[in-house]
């Protein structure tokens, strides 16, 4: 008998927000979700004001569909990590996606602020290729197979 908290509620594929500054970071998160064979699409915001603007679906990005996860650094240009998760957990639009924090910081700080901004994980980003691999297979896990997602329920009844 399959698991029900494994099992798929959509046959659309996963929709990843990647807010991330880092070329290199970029390419390795890619190349792992391509290499994972869970049907997805990763969207790339490579500031916070970008990210912002995807995530509300303004100008450019008003077709965009609304993530599945956000992937979010906190080290951004334009507007910082911190920035985006207030704007985006105060968004009673938003609030509801799942936003995991990915740092190199192991600054207690970073940590503590990002949970009372209502982050929903923390997560280091090791620096070693293999362990990063491991870090992104286990978020692919976590996140999209297993946990129940609103967005995954609610379509885009929360919109507008």
């Amino acid at each position: 008998m399959a698991e029900a908290s494994s099992l798929r509620v959509s046959a659309r594929p996963a929709e990843i927000l990647l807010v991330e500054d880092n070329p290199a970071d970029i390419r390795l998160t890619q190349e792992v979700f391509a290499e994972i064979g869970l049907p997805h699409r990763v969207h790339v915001a490579r500031d916070g004001e970008e990210a912002m603007a995807m995530l509300r679906r303004q100008g450019p990005y008003a077709q965009m569909v609304e993530p599945d996860l956000v992937l979010l650094d906190l080290n951004l240009p334009r507007k910082d990590g911190r920035e985006v998760l207030t704007e985006a957990k105060s968004d009673p639009r938003l609030s509801h996606i799942p936003i995991v924090v990915l740092s190199t910081s192991r600054a207690e700080r970073d940590v503590l602020s990002c949970y009372r901004l209502h982050a929903n994980c923390y997560l280091q980003k090791p620096v070693d290729f293999e362990a990063f691999a491991t870090l992104i297979r286990g978020l692919e896990d976590f996140w999209l197979r297993r946990a129940s997602l609103p967005s995954r329920y609610a379509g885009n009844a929360h919109a507008g």
